[in-house]
């Protein structure tokens, strides 16, 4: 360990590569560090992208090789070692341990991004993308026409069901308990769809198939009994959990984990930024973020780190008359 980086990023996702992309068009001395081997994160399990503009069709692994093409032919090519932990990450110097090596920077940005909870089922994870989705949205179209099972009992799951219910021929929603947990708005339009059938009292125990889905094993949580729901494909919608690990004890999170940073992706400790985002329960929760309106809206960060200062943003000629 010799270099002081201007800035250090970690994570490979959509959003760390494109900090990457703008640090190296900045000409900073950056480093990059993503324990992945294949960039784009979460995208990569996604079997087909299809609303993406220009690469209609796209596999999630293509696009995210496309993206870590566009950051290597800068001159960025993410360190591939597993971050541990992080350490004074309010001072001028912030250091970074991996299981390899221990870098510093005046500088990071966050982008860890969040992962799916996993069922923790037999099956899961080698029919990933052969049928196993957590993204009704993305991947619901493979399914016209077909029958698909959907898991979990809030707004998110409710929603998969209805928007699933206008492709499928069939939607199961498997729920553990005997009521959902969602907007009752939502539960409303579960239920004037006449092909989605509740399994109430219900869990998972093992995604059934070769090559890919065909079927789903579940038992009542009330009578312990088993049988199984023939299926083309299972969507599990049972909560997102953010990458925030390495900085939990150093960072203001929220209740659910994700870093609490002001719209301007500025997060409690000087110097540290998170990136990401989508919309989620009227703030944003972008991959490991929560962003929300802070002490310092109406503030932006400087790109010179050199200087590192913060600078009101100029009224626009809207808001000056």
């Amino acid at each position: 360990m010799s270099d002081i980086y201007d800035l250090a990023i970690l994570g490979g996702g959509p959003a760390g590569i494109t900090a990457a992309i703008y640090a190296s068009r900045a000409r900073l001395n950056t480093i990059w560090i993503d324990k992945n081997f294949a960039p784009g994160g979460q995208i990569t399990a996604t079997y087909e992208v299809d609303n993406y503009p220009g690469m209609p069709g796209i596999s999630g692994m293509d696009l995210g090789e496309a993206f870590g093409e566009h950051a290597r032919k800068l001159g960025l090519e993410p360190k591939r070692e597993k971050i541990l932990s992080l350490e004074n990450i309010s001072g001028d110097i912030k250091t970074i341990h991996t299981k390899k090596n221990e870098y510093q920077a005046r500088t990071i940005i966050l982008a860890f991004g969040a992962e799916h909870r996993k069922l923790d089922i037999p099956g899961e994870d080698d029919l990933g993308g052969l049928g196993v989705s957590y993204c009704a949205t993305c991947d619901g179209a493979f399914y016209k026409d077909r029958t698909a099972v959907v898991v979990g009992g809030g707004n998110a799951a409710a929603e998969d069901a209805v928007f699933l219910s206008g492709l499928c021929k069939k939607v199961y929603l498997v729920h553990r308990r005997d009521e959902l947990r969602a907007d009752k708005a939502i539960q409303e339009k579960v239920f004037d769809c006449e092909n989605i059938e509740m399994v109430w009292e219900s869990i998972p125990l093992e995604i059934l198939g070769q090559d890919e889905v065909t079927g789903i094993k579940i038992q009542n949580v009330k009578t312990g009994e088993e049988r199984e729901l023939d299926t083309d494909g299972v969507f599990i919608a049972v909560g997102i959990v953010p990458n925030t690990t390495p900085v939990k004890d150093q960072l203001e999170l929220d209740e659910n984990g994700y870093i609490c940073a002001g719209e301007e992706g500025i997060t409690s400790a000087a110097g540290v930024f998170c990136s990401g985002g989508y919309p989620h329960q009227g703030t944003q929760t972008g991959g490991n973020c929560c962003f929300r309106r802070s002490q310092h809206s109406g503030f932006r960060t400087e790109i010179s780190l050199e200087e590192r200062q913060w600078q009101p943003l100029k009224k626009s000629r809207r808001e000056q008359a």
